[in-house]
């Protein structure tokens, strides 16, 4: 079977990252750190000749890929799909908020309860149902090529999970995998039973806006 690279992008820091907000389905724009990022994440994905880009349809996502799209003259196919998980009553609130006003709501999230639905939310069990399957649909369609997928934190997160064959049906609760704004996850994928992780978080494309060269499992 062809070997297909897989890229899964975080957002660029959006405004409400800066006010350290929950993002959820919001409309949220990037600040002006999260566009310089996204241009400089859209060069160094341009070198790697990425064939095909997917992404969530909310506007901090759709902006991060616009650069990438923009440089290699391909369209962004954009999915609800890939959207961050819908938060509801937490959404737009601070951490601090959330915690005080819908409190088990906010240690569910926290501490990772696949299982909890959020008021007027969703559960991560919910995200990863949608995410995972339209995953799977576009690996089957670009076989061989380079695929970037611009998301966000928490459909990164257990994207990479799935993927590394770290969740299952009686999976209660999970470890949480940073991902930096506009951080990079690589895989190689030649099946399903066949995933191989190159790299987490890997954020060295940015190293001249924010100092920071860090990135793992590399």
């Amino acid at each position: 079977m062809p070997v297909t690279r897989l890229y899964l992008i975080r957002h660029g820091q959006s405004a409400g990252n800066a006010e350290g907000r929950f993002g959820g389905h919001g409309p949220t724009p990037l600040s002006e750190l999260g566009v310089r990022q996204a241009e400089a994440t859209g060069e160094m994905l341009a070198r790697e000749r990425i064939s095909a880009i997917y992404s969530s349809d909310l506007h901090r996502a759709v902006q991060t890929a616009e650069p990438l799209s923009k440089l290699l003259d391909i369209p962004i196919n954009k999915t609800e799909a890939f959207r961050e998980r819908h938060v509801g009553v937490l959404e737009g609130l601070t951490f601090d908020e959330s915690k005080e006003t819908f409190p088990k709501d906010y240690y569910a999230l926290v501490n990772r309860n696949i299982h909890h639905v959020i008021t007027q939310g969703e559960s991560y069990r919910n995200l990863l149902r949608r995410s995972t399957g339209e995953l799977w649909d576009i690996l089957r369609n670009h076989q061989g090529g380079k695929v970037a997928i611009f998301s966000h934190t928490g459909a990164i997160c257990f994207l990479t999970l799935h993927l590394m064959g770290a969740i299952h049906r009686t999976t209660k609760q999970t470890p949480w995998i940073v991902t930096s704004n506009c951080g990079v996850n690589r895989f190689e994928v030649r099946g399903r039973n066949n995933v191989r992780v190159l790299a987490l978080n890997d954020t060295r494309h940015l190293a001249q806006i924010t100092g920071n060269d860090s990135f793992a499992a590399q």
